[in-house]
């Protein structure tokens, strides 16, 4: 994983530097900062979205569950409820949530594809039937400063949603990368079966990588919540979920599993934000943006495709080249 890590790396760097190129005003203070924020409200859910593709999992409902969230917190902190218990009930609605997909992927041994997609569909058509198909928002003149300074202030001009993306990422690179738990996750993609014979409880496993991807997409519901002071059910975080599977499968994580890295997905993040900007700053349409994501997901499966043929490719004429050494 480090060769992969140190191509992306010099790939984020070249494009970075393409960039400048094109237009200075990629490297001014004011776009660095908005750019490390943006890093940092996209990071927080691709990272969660990396723990369930190394279990060879996919979780496509991210973007309806920051909606869905997104409403019930600004609603109900709108409406008087402390924001530290508004909090609270998020995260608890989606450790409710990753808990009920990671049930119907063990125990009644659903496709994941199918109940993330399903997930995707109830959670936005609940989150569009709460607000009657409106905008939640808060009152003229509402203000939350202790919230709003956690959430989006900035400290020496690091907006917080990127110190908390880096927090968070160090954290999973130590759980997925140095823990026990983290190998057994990698073993679970790798081989399911394999590792329920190991010893490994797979199920547990499983469920919580889901439970751990819905509560990272919570945190990072109340921070786009905040980030907007606004969301509209029918639009709000549409296709996050795709930015989330282009990133991990930048970094390194293979959609059939057990392989990736935090730092891949870090960088993943990184890079396509620097695509996005890259389309704003030469004035390209932003409907584009979708195009490009398509493009980097397909660029990422291809690339893993051909890395993964090619290795195993490696690897059996090593084994022949054993087997044929005199004895």
């Amino acid at each position: 994983m480090l060769r992969k890590d140190l191509g992306l790396a010099t790939l984020v760097v070249t494009v970075g530097f393409v960039v400048a190129l094109i237009n200075p005003r990629f490297l001014s203070p004011v776009n660095l900062a908005n750019t490390a924020n943006l890093i940092g409200l996209f990071g927080l859910f691709s990272i969660a979205e990396a723990f369930v593709i190394v279990t060879a999992g996919i979780e496509l409902s991210v973007g309806s569950v920051i909606a869905l969230l997104g409403v019930l917190f600004i609603d109900m902190i709108a409406n008087g409820v402390p924001w530290p218990v508004a909090a609270l009930i998020v995260l608890a609605l989606g450790a409710v949530i990753g808990l009920l997909h990671g049930w119907l992927i063990t125990r009644l041994r659903l496709q994941p594809f199918v109940v993330t997609l399903c997930g995707l569909l109830i959670y936005r058509g609940t989150a569009r039937f709460y607000t009657a198909d409106g905008t939640a928002g808060f009152k003229f003149g509402s203000s939350f400063p202790t919230l709003e300074w956690l959430v989006t202030g900035r400290t020496w001009g690091v907006p917080h949603s990127a110190v908390a993306f880096l927090f968070v990422a160090v954290l999973a690179w130590f759980v997925l990368h140095r823990t026990v738990f983290g190998r057994h996750l990698f073993a679970v993609g790798k081989n399911e079966e394999a590792a329920r014979y190991s010893g490994i409880n797979t199920r547990r496993v499983i469920v919580s990588a889901y439970v751990i991807c819905a509560v990272l997409t919570a945190v990072s519901a109340i921070f786009f919540a905040m980030y907007t002071r606004s969301v509209q059910p029918s639009s709000h975080g549409n296709f996050y979920e795709l930015y989330g599977i282009a990133a991990a499968v930048l970094g390194g994580f293979s959609l059939r599993g057990g392989e990736g890295s935090i730092v891949g997905v870090c960088l993943g993040v990184i890079l396509l934000q620097e695509l996005q900007n890259l389309v704003n700053l030469l004035g390209i349409p932003s409907s584009l943006n979708f195009a490009v994501m398509g493009s980097v997901i397909l660029f990422g499966v291809i690339a893993d495709t051909q890395f993964d043929r090619y290795r195993t490719a490696k690897r059996h004429a090593a084994t022949r080249a054993s087997l044929g050494k005199p004895r």
